[in-house]
């Protein structure tokens, strides 16, 4: 019961996004494995990590809409908690190394070799553990934005001065990382991975499974968030974003329904970074740049804001046009990406896929308004006389 009453909230879009996502999960490693290399078919191994990235910052933007496209909560700050997932997997593949690394050390990381420490600290306990590192993936985002959620929301601070607040957040946090005496690795980051659950992280087979299990957490994060914004809860922060005064007359708990979206879009984001850095090989302070949580409001802007859908089309069309015009043209595309945002801010407020539905809904109350009426006593067949 509980399961059909949901199926019934996702819409023909949700549906359609869905099974584009799993079929791509399917398809994919069919194109890769089954397809000959000289194949106009074959999908080469860089292509696969290429489209697991921008699922991974697809499921990002679908975290980001949760809170500014219903809740109106316009987070610049989203890419600290994407980088602090990213971390937590990358400490993780981190400890895989063991004595595989320059040093050969059996528990210290090279770079902390390097730098004379003598034991891991304490942060990093427990990583060489995967499930341990995944719960820390969801829990350090999430707790960093119920702290951070708890002060700000009971400070009823909204609008751009909490924008400016998340974006010192993550400013902050890109400073406190580029420490070497942090122990995260400094300006260089984590890299050098090689195992992931005991697989070669370089392998194909492996790189094909993160793609899917990618597109497979796109997936599950549209259906949480769709089911969080279609329940009766989700109605309240559609209102919030509305009328914030009017709801807190109202007697509701604003700040409360406030942190729980807060709290659940920045472990989503968690979940994306996790996911992130396997498949780039990397994680460094530059993930937590404020330009970075900016770019990510533009790809929701793009696609569309309140949509869900848009919000992963606008990721992913954006960074597919990055990684187009850095390639061919890689000085013009700062100035692309601002006159991208200038012109949807302009012309497609809404967004595309904002746009669509509001054409579609034009077009069904324009055939609405023209569908003749019938009159009661009209004939049943066309031509009978009365």
């Amino acid at each position: 019961m509980i399961m059909s009453a949901f199926l019934r909230r996702i819409d023909g879009l949700g549906w359609v996004f869905l099974a584009v996502v799993l079929a791509a999960a399917l398809i994919v490693p069919v194109l890769h494995f089954a397809m000959p290399p000289d194949s106009p078919f074959h999908m080469p191994i860089h292509a696969v990590s290429l489209w697991g990235k921008y699922l991974a910052y697809a499921l990002l933007a679908i975290s980001l809409d949760l809170v500014w496209g219903y809740c109106g909560i316009l987070s610049l700050g989203h890419g600290a908690f994407f980088a602090l997932g990213g971390y937590a997997m990358g400490m993780y593949l981190m400890r895989q190394i063991g004595t595989r690394g320059v040093y050969a050390h059996p528990e210290l990381p090279d770079f902390m070799v390097f730098l004379n420490w003598k034991e891991l600290p304490f942060t990093w306990w427990g990583f060489d553990f995967f499930p341990y590192a995944m719960v820390m993936a969801l829990l350090a985002p999430g707790a960093l934005a119920f702290v951070f959620g708890w002060f700000a929301f009971r400070s009823r601070v909204t609008g751009v001065y909490l924008s400016i607040i998340t974006q010192a957040l993550t400013f902050a946090l890109l400073l406190a990382f580029f420490r070497n005496d942090m122990g995260f690795g400094g300006n260089n980051g984590l890299t050098d991975f090689k195992d992931i659950l005991g697989f070669n992280i370089q392998a194909p087979e492996t790189r094909v499974a993160l793609f899917s299990f990618t597109a497979l957490a796109l997936a599950a994060g549209y259906l949480i968030a769709r089911a969080m914004v279609t329940s009766a809860y989700g109605k309240v922060l559609i209102a919030i974003r509305d009328a914030e005064s009017r709801v807190r007359f109202l007697g509701y708990r604003v700040e409360h329904y406030k942190l729980v979206a807060f709290t659940v879009s920045a472990m989503m984001a968690g979940v994306a970074g996790a996911l992130y850095v396997p498949q780039v090989g990397i994680i460094n302070p530059s993930e937590f740049a404020p330009a970075n949580s900016i770019e990510a409001v533009i790809w929701v802007a793009v696609g569309g804001r309140g949509t869900l859908v848009g919000a992963a089309l606008g990721a992913v069309l954006v960074n597919f046009a990055k990684t187009w015009l850095t390639g061919a043209l890689p000085e013009v595309w700062l100035f692309a990406l601002g006159a991208l945002f200038i012109v949807v801010t302009l012309f497609l407020p809404r967004g595309v896929i904002g746009t669509w539905q509001h054409w579609r809904r034009q077009a069904a109350d324009k055939k609405a308004a023209n569908a003749p009426e019938k009159s009661p006593d009209s004939p049943a067949v066309e031509g009978a006389t009365p």
